[in-house]
């Protein structure tokens, strides 16, 4: 299943002229930073670590504007911005899902790692105000990384730095995820009280002492933990 994806249109590099255009995008990003925010993550820290040591302070100007939703002044990263697409090459990102877990399908093509930085830049620049801080800080994130895109790198750009980081469900409802795991409804919303209650009678029973598989209790004590976490945040 597709979760988010993102086109973006460049020119050719022999091209005597450097642009940059979006092409069709799918970036849900709510929860923030949500699926179209990893995906702009994934880009970032694909590409950055390419871009020439000249334009990364340039880089970090065009991310606080873009924060801020000041109006972003051309060129940048010595590509223009453009809505026309005529005459661009294309490459297609994608965030796929596939049973509980995610994965990148990052398309190199031809563009530059400029291009693919800027695609990534000008699409959180769309999104809405209230969420698109989220978003750019998970790009701040992603510029640093220099591992493989994984579980790892997802718990980093989306903050949360727990077993179910990389789970589709949680990142896409994360009270649902957490109502369903402590044995709520999705839709109910227990009161403080009954979640510390099921918490520490589930807790009782991962424990390997009570029974608990001790190969799968650090990751089960560690779920559970982190719903009650997200229930009474």
């Amino acid at each position: 299943m597709i979760l988010a994806e993102l086109e973006v249109c460049h020119s050719r590099p022999i091209a005597p002229t450097r642009r940059i255009a979006l092409g069709e995008r799918d970036l849900p990003v709510d929860p923030p930073p949500g699926f179209g925010g990893i995906l702009l993550a994934g880009v970032m820290a694909t590409f950055s670590g390419a871009l020439d040591d000249d334009v990364i302070d340039d880089l970090d100007r065009l991310l606080r504007h873009v924060e801020v939703g000041q109006r972003l002044a051309q060129p940048r990263l010595r590509h223009r911005f453009q809505e026309d697409r005529v005459g661009l090459t294309r490459v297609r990102h994608r965030l796929v899902g596939e049973g509980e877990e995610l994965h990148f399908d990052i398309d190199p093509g031809s563009a530059t790692p400029a291009q693919h930085v800027l695609g990534a830049v000008y699409a959180a620049a769309e999104v809405r105000p209230a969420l698109r801080a989220n978003v750019v800080d998970a790009l701040r994130v992603a510029s640093r990384w220099r591992a493989p895109l994984g579980p790892a790198f997802v718990a980093q750009v989306t903050g949360r730095i727990t077993a179910y980081s990389s789970s589709a469900a949680a990142l896409a409802d994360p009270l649902g995820w957490a109502r369903v795991l402590l044995g709520f409804c999705a839709d109910h919303e227990p009161s403080p009280a009954a979640v510390q209650r099921r918490f520490r009678e589930l807790l009782r029973e991962a424990h390997p002492d009570h029974g608990g598989d001790a190969t799968s209790a650090a990751q089960r004590i560690t779920e559970l933990t982190e719903a009650r976490r997200v229930l009474l945040a």
